[in-house]
Order: structure tokens, then C-alpha cells, then sequence
């Protein structure tokens, strides 16, 4: 493809996610009129997040850009990248393009939310390309904790990018093909315009260990364990799965699947061939009565303490089919994600009150990450040679020190761009600069309500978790607005209500104070509502120095 340069020509990036942030990765390329899209993921809630189940990325700079967007691509199959399908594909209306495993990991998830009658899933193997309009997208193969990861090398116009997605470098993959250095290597010598690279673990100094010291590891535990072995992990890290079920054969026990998503990507993995389990080794929950204990290893959902999950239930007494019983070992193969720690935690005691013993990061080598550390993006960049750079995946201090990394391998340090969310990066084959920010943002997913939910519910919630709620009935005359009788005040999770009766009448008599010397004339419910809120509040503060929510009620008799 030739086309012709004009310095008007500019390729916009634009991230709507996953910048100053771990979770809801979400990158957008425009160039003239067409769209790209890379990854649609989610993030789970900050713990100020009172009652949010999910957080998506904001979509509105694409829904006024409809016509424009020529297809999705998704790197690989995790939550973070897959997981706000089901909520935004109904909008976007776009085909999907993915790996095999990764049309199946998001066909698990559209079917659960009854999303994949209109989807349009295509697959596209690793080493194999697509034409998106004016991009021409390749896949390249990367190691990641899951099978069917890519990188993508997409050439433009005005030169070549690529976008690493989640990466490490293992040169023994559990499965999967490790990360295509030589074609990185091929293309740094062509020449790179950008290149877009994971910082999860920009922090980290040396190498990201193999997957095989977990295999060791779990092989070890299945070898000494005296009972049952409970092992916890995302159910979407297939290639620990597989490790667990080699252990399991190589020492007789029986493997049991427990956890509905941990269920449906298994039997979806199964067919596919990206697991492989020899015959007979697989069983259901109702073949474990009168099992020997030390024959038998559960595989379950639960490595991030979510309320509901099988392992949480299991440590809580309120598992219908598992109990957990002394002796019992419990695998822990998972890195909490930042601000699950406490749920983890909090599982990790209760498993332990229970009589098990557990093994988790910080006491057993039983996980590694799929992030390169800082050796492995340096060699990254070293192959790449990008003539601009810009880190993505990450909080803003693992975005930074990508940046020094970058500068420390001789990228200068005026074509190092940290962006947050929203920024827009314009590129031509000289320049690249920063030339604005478009509306982005969180938007959150509460039961079945996605969006419905903004700030001024969450301050609410936090106002009313904080400070509790006065609720205050004022009964009025219908013909002269006069007071009928003192007000009625009820509170709920604001003071004691016997203990500061007095306090509360009080308030009553202040409100009926207030309200007798409002004018003879009807007042406006508004005027009389804010006049209460008002009222009760400095007195409250005064009294408390609490700022409860009040909630005035008229009744007209």
C-alpha cells in the first residue's frame, strides 16, 4: 500500500482506558475516517466505590464517531481487556477480531449476559493479518499467563506501530508460543514510528520468573499434601490450569471443576484443544463421597475473595457441595489485584481458622505474573527502536518509570509521552505531540443498570454510609399552610435514637420555631425544604459535628 504523505495528516491516539489505571483497557487509532478500536476491558470497583459491581470505559467520543469505527481488536482473553463487551457491543456495533481461545473466552462472556446473538466474532491466528480500512493489522504472537495472547503491528499510512498488549518473556511457556522476538527484531530494523508498550510491572527490577517454578511448585504440593488440594486462580489462566491437572495425573487424584465461570472455561478450553486432560482424570461433584482425601484436587474460582465465588463460600461455611476440612491444603495462584487485598486477606484467615493450610505469593512460589519486568521492556524497546514512545497499561507511577526506561536506553526524552485517559496523541512521520483531551471517564455497572449510576449517587452513598439519614415529616394545614402539630424526626445510622432523644426533639421544636415564623402567606415547598435542610444541619454539625443526609416531607391534612 503507497500513499501519499501531506503534512495535514495526522494519526490520532486516544486512550479510554487503562492509562493511570490497572483494569478497562481501552485505546482508540483514527486516521482520516476510519477507526480502530484495541481491547474493550473492565476494572473492578475502588473500595470508595460503595455498591459499583463493574467500572467501563466512557464511549461517547465513539458514539458520535459511529460510521468511522472499522472493527475491534482484542489482545487476549482476560477480564481487563474482554470484560466490557457485553456492555458497550450492543452500541458499537462492530466485528470482533481475535485469536481462537480469545472468541471463545468472549463468547463465554456474551452468552452470560445474552449478548452474542449479534456479535460478529471473527478469528484470526497468531502470525496472521486483517485490513481495517487505511490500518493493516498483524498479529504477532506474545507469552502472557494465557494461551493465544498478541501483540499487534499495525501499518499505517504514515508509518508502522506497535502495541505490545500484555506481555512477558518465557522462553519455556507452559502453552502457547513464546513472544516473536525475531519479527520485533525484523521490524526495529524497517523502522518503528511508535511503539506502545505494558508497564503492570515497570516497577520491578530483573525478569519475571517461567511458568515452569509453578509447575515445580504444584507438582511438589500434589506430592506432599496429606488430604485434599484446593487450588484457586482466574479462570481464564488456562495454562495453570493445565499445570494442575499434569500434577494431579502424575500423582493419582482425581480433578473437580467447582465455580460456574471456572466451569464454562474449562468444557470451552476442553473444546477447543487448549487443554488437555487424559481420560478419566476429570470428575463430577457427586463422585466424591467415600473418595480418599489425599486422591482428590478441586480447581475453583475465588483468588480475589469476590463475596460470591466457590473458595470464598468454601471459607465461610456456605459452600453447598465443598466444606472445608482440616488438613485440607488451599492454593492461593493469583496476585491479589490492587485494593482486593483486604477481601484476600480476610478469605486467607477464614481458611486458615477452618484448619487448612494455605499457601499463597507470599509464602510458596504458587504464581507468577505475565508482566515483563524492567529487563525484559528494555530488550522490548531495545529490538523496537521506536522513533516515539508511549507506555500504556498501568498507574501513573508504573507509566513514569517506563518513560525513564525508555530514556535510559537512549529514547529522547521529548518523544516519551505519558497520557492519562481522555488525552490525544497526534502523530505524523516528524512529529508527535499532545493536542488536546475528549470526555472520558468511568462509567459504572450496578446489577443491572450500566450508567445510571454517577457521582452524585456515589457522594450520596458515601454521605449516608458515613453519616446515616434524618428523615423529617412536616404535616401542614392544605388551606393555610400553617403547621399541623411538631414535626416527626426519624434517623437511621446517625446517633442512637434513645440515647439522644432529647437532642432530636430538640431539632423538632427548631423546625416548628422555624417554620411559625416563615410569613402568613403558603410558602413554596421549596423554599420550606431547603429551609429545614438547613436548619438541621448546622444544628446537627453544631451538636455532632456529623453532617447526616436530611430529607424533609410535607403531608398536606
Amino acid at each position: 500500500m503507497r500513499f501519499k504523505i501531506t503534512t495535514k495528516q495526522r494519526l490520532k491516539i486516544i486512550p479510554l482506558g487503562g492509562l493511570s489505571e490497572i483494569g478497562k483497557n481501552m485505546m482508540v487509532m483514527e486516521y482520516e475516517d476510519d477507526i480502530i478500536i484495541i481491547d474493550v476491558g473492565l476494572m473492578f470497583p475502588e473500595e470508595e466505590m460503595l455498591g459499583i459491581d463493574l467500572v467501563i470505559p466512557d464511549i461517547s467520543y465513539l458514539l458520535e464517531k459511529q460510521e468511522k469505527i472499522r472493527g475491534i481488536i482484542i489482545t487476549h482473553g482476560h477480564e481487563d481487556h474482554i470484560g466490557a463487551l457485553p456492555y458497550l457491543l450492543p452500541q458499537l456495533n462492530a466485528p470482533i477480531y481475535s485469536t481462537r481461545l480469545t472468541q471463545g473466552l468472549i463468547s463465554v462472556k456474551l452468552k452470560e449476559r445474552k449478548a452474542l446473538t449479534e456479535a460478529k466474532l471473527k478469528i484470526i491466528p497468531p502470525g496472521g493479518g486483517i485490513t481495517l480500512g487505511k490500518f493493516k493489522v498483524e498479529f504477532f504472537p506474545v507469552c502472557h499467563s494465557i494461551p493465544d495472547a498478541v501483540g499487534l503491528i499495525i501499518h499505517t499510512p504514515l508509518g508502522t506501530i506497535v502495541h505490545s498488549g500484555d506481555f512477558k518473556l518465557d522462553y519455556t511457556p507452559v502453552s502457547g508460543k513464546p513472544t516473536d522476538l525475531s519479527r520485533l527484531a525484523q521490524l526495529g530494523a524497517q523502522g518503528v514510528l511508535l511503539l506502545l508498550s505494558d508497564s503492570t510491572y515497570a516497577e520491578l527490577p530483573g525478569y519475571t520468573p517461567s511458568e515452569r517454578v509453578v509447575g515445580e511448585a504444584l507438582d511438589h504440593i500434589m506430592a506432599e499434601a496429606p488430604g485434599r488440594v484446593i487450588v484457586t486462580t482466574f479462570s481464564s489462566l488456562v495454562s495453570r490450569i493445565q499445570q494442575v491437572i499434569d500434577a494431579a495425573a502424575k500423582y493419582q487424584r482425581r480433578v473437580f471443576i467447582v465455580g460456574r465461570s471456572m466451569s464454562d472455561t474449562v468444557r470451552m478450553a476442553l473444546e477447543l484443544g487448549y487443554l488437555n486432560a487424559p481420560t478419566g482424570i476429570l470428575a463430577r461433584l457427586d463422585e466424591l463421597k467415600g473418595m480418599p482425601r489425599n486422591k482428590v484436587v478441586f480447581i475453583t474460582t475465588g483468588s480475589q475473595g469476590e463475596p460470591t465465588s466457590a473458595l470464598v463460600r468454601m471459607a465461610n461455611r456456605d459452600h453447598r457441595q465443598v466444606h472445608i476440612l482440616r488438613g485440607d491444603t488451599v492454593v492461593i495462584s493469583a496476585t491479589p489485584i490492587p485494593g482486593n487485598e483486604s477481601l484476600v486477606n480476610r478469605t486467607i484467615d477464614n481458611l486458615f481458622k477452618q484448619g487448612a493450610q494455605v499457601l499463597y505469593g507470599k509464602v510458596a512460589q504458587v504464581h507468577v505474573h505475565g508482566h515483563g519486568s524492567q529487563e525484559e521492556l528494555k530488550l522490548l524497546l531495545n529490538l523496537v527502536k521506536p522513533k516515539f514512545f508511549m507506555p500504556i497499561h498501568g498507574e501513573y507511577r508504573h507509566l513514569s518509570m517506563h518513560a525513564k526506561l525508555a530514556q535510559s536506553i537512549g529514547i529522547p526524552k521529548e518523544n516519551t509521552f505519558v497520557l492519562e485517559d481522555g488525552d490525544v496523541l497526534e502523530l505524523n512521520p516528524q512529529t508527535a505531540k499532545l493536542t488536546g483531551k475528549i470526555a472520558s471517564g468511568n462509567v459504572y455497572v450496578d446489577g443491572l443498570s450500566v450508567g445510571d449510576v454517577g457521582s452524585v449517587i456515589l457522594r450520596d452513598r458515601k454521605m449516608l454510609s458515613r453519616d446515616g439519614i434524618v428523615v423529617v415529616i412536616i404535616t401542614v394545614n392544605k388551606q393555610t399552610g400553617k403547621l399541623v402539630g411538631r414535626p416527626d424526626i426519624v434517623s437511621r445510622g446517625f446517633v442512637d435514637t434513645r440515647e439522644s432523644k432529647d437532642m432530636l426533639d430538640e431539632s423538632r421544636d427548631l423546625i416548628a420555631r422555624t417554620l411559625d415564623r416563615s410569613g402568613v402567606r403558603p410558602a413554596e415547598w421549596s423554599f420550606i425544604y431547603s429551609k429545614v435542610r438547613d436548619t438541621l444541619n448546622r444544628f446537627y454539625y453544631d451538636q455532632t459535628k456529623r453532617r447526616p443526609m436530611v430529607l424533609p416531607f410535607m403531608v398536606k391534612v
